[in-house]
């Protein structure tokens, strides 16, 4: 049953996964195939007929569509981020699909040219991912916080190897003979400067240590068995989605010419982000007693660095 919007109605105790991803992988299989038949048909003379282009196009349609019924059969109590991960995976089949056919239409020739091959490829591509969908909420948000630890380690790397360049951390993208920037001070960290990126770099190293501890616990305690365990996996998934922007912010304040007050701003930002990492964290099923040392270590690590920036920058105020 589903609602007047489309959503379904069924509750967790009703869904059947076993069926769900079976018949899924099933219309993934005949979108793969059905794109194919129609590249085929269209790859040389002649034109198919009539009956054939519609019949080509309604099983192309209904594979299709049995894949977008199938994502809307999906309870939201089986967990948001799960939704969003198989609703992507729909999408992206759905737009490869799309792309083959506005190819084929506005194809001068019937040949099987470059486009239209890369087109097919990109169908079977986004078809054959679904072996890569995590079937659970569980694993859909540990694929999704790992993502963002990537993404926070990139930035962290980028400002330690920025750092490890001296007090220009510029000397790599402007020229030795560019005398207009390399004479401008506005490209160097300045002694006041360094000693406020400590304690910035400390919190960028505390989002990473959250990020990958939040990680852990998550793969080893994580679970599915209540609609409460389901949310509070959303929960986590969401408010760790905020530690990179946060992360991004604050080396973007960094880079000179560092203005300190928006620093301590971004500073704060990130700090107050990860702190409610660290309390959703401690909060739900996914961090019994045996985790709560590393939570007290982190809360304190983020405390000791967020007032020694507050300490540094206290007179730019």
């Amino acid at each position: 049953m589903q609602s007047a919007d489309g959503e379904p109605n069924e509750s967790i105790n009703h869904f059947n996964p076993q069926f769900f991803w079976k018949t899924l992988e099933q219309a993934f299989k005949a979108t793969s195939q059905e794109a194919t038949k129609i590249s085929l048909a269209y790859s040389k003379p002649p034109v198919p007929s009539e009956e054939d282009c519609q019949n080509l196009s309604d099983g192309l349609l209904n594979a299709i569509l049995a894949a977008s019924s199938l994502y809307y059969s999906l309870p939201k109590e089986q967990g948001t981020t799960l939704r969003k991960t198989v609703r992507e995976a729909v999408a992206d089949v759905i737009e490869g699909t799309m792309q083959l056919i506005e190819v084929i239409l506005n194809a001068r020739i019937q040949s099987l040219s470059q486009a239209q091959l890369v087109s097919t490829g990109s169908v079977w591509e986004a078809c054959d991912h679904f072996s890569q969908i995590p079937k659970d909420n569980q694993a859909a948000v540990v694929v999704i916080v790992s993502g963002y630890l990537g993404v926070v380690k990139d930035a962290l790397e980028e400002m330690e190897e920025a750092l490890a360049g001296g007090e220009d951390p510029f000397s790599d993208v402007l020229d030795d003979d560019d005398t207009g920037a390399r004479g401008n001070q506005d490209t160097y960290w300045s002694e006041a400067d360094r000693r406020l990126i400590a304690p910035c770099l400390g919190l960028m190293k505390a989002s990473k240590a959250c990020l990958k501890k939040v990680l852990g616990t998550l793969k080893a305690h994580g679970k599915v068995e209540t609609s409460e365990q389901v949310a509070q996996l959303d929960d986590l998934a969401d408010i760790t989605q905020e530690v990179s922007p946060s992360v991004d912010e604050l080396a973007l304040s960094m880079y000179p010419p560092m203005n300190h007050p928006p620093v301590r701003i971004n500073a704060a930002k990130l700090s107050s982000v990860l702190k409610k990492v660290l309390d959703i964290t401690s909060a739900s099923h996914v961090c019994p007693d045996t985790e709560s040392s590393w939570v007290q270590f982190l809360h304190n690590a983020i405390d000791h660095n967020m007032n020694k920036v507050k300490s540094l920058t206290q007179d730019s105020l």
